[in-house]
């Protein structure tokens, strides 16, 4: 059985939730919220607010090495699932990672000049080391704007909003809680991930 795992990306953590395929349709086979930072404080989970009142050697410095951490956290947690879900027969093989509005950001020094973009920078900073975990495991990446998940889930998966969201609460059952929309929307997009659904992340 193949299987794939869903992100749904905060400060300093995720909800990760892997998906398969069966015929009846879609099953939840693990559901957890890793750590992306080994001390679990505002100075670590908002890097770049951190690293604003720094001076700008150090704000690099700050900034790459929870950067470094981030990504080997994210590394170890999907490398950890894959070895878990291989002992039961499954095989992980594609990731869905929700993006926020894609804006591509300027240089170090422009983003710690606009609070609006020290917000956006810290969001890209945890979701891009998922991104990058996920290529190192080997997994497919297929990505998409969390504003238009929904919109997408019921074109690809042709089914009405209302059922679609009944279906996704559903599937958390088995777990209990918690099965916020952090859950939901991170197996929705392990769900369209096994549909290769969406464009992959260049």
């Amino acid at each position: 059985m193949k299987a794939a795992v869903g992100f749904r990306a905060h400060s300093g953590w995720a909800a990760m939730v892997v998906v398969a395929l069966e015929k009846s349709g879609p099953v939840v086979l693990w559901r957890k919220r890793p750590h992306l930072v080994k001390i679990f404080s505002y100075s670590y989970r908002q890097p770049y607010h951190t690293a604003e009142k720094m001076e700008l050697a150090e704000a690099r410095e700050f900034v790459a090495g929870v950067e470094k951490e981030s990504r080997e956290l994210a590394f170890g947690a999907i490398r950890g699932l894959q070895g878990e879900l291989r002992k039961q027969g499954i095989e992980l093989t594609r990731c869905g990672l929700l993006l926020a509005s894609g804006r591509t950001l300027p240089s170090f020094e422009k983003i710690l000049a606009s609070h609006a973009l020290i917000h956006t920078a810290d969001g890209d900073h945890f979701r891009e080391a998922i991104s990058c975990a996920a290529k190192r495991c080997g997994l497919e990446m297929a990505t998409m704007k969390e504003r238009e998940l929904l919109e997408r889930a019921v074109q690809t998966l042709r089914m009405q909003p209302a059922m679609l969201l009944r279906r996704i609460t559903e599937l958390g059952k088995p777990f209990g809680a918690p099965w916020s929309q952090d859950e939901k929307f991170a197996a929705l997009a392990a769900w369209l991930a096994m549909h290769g659904d969406s464009k992959p992340r260049k």
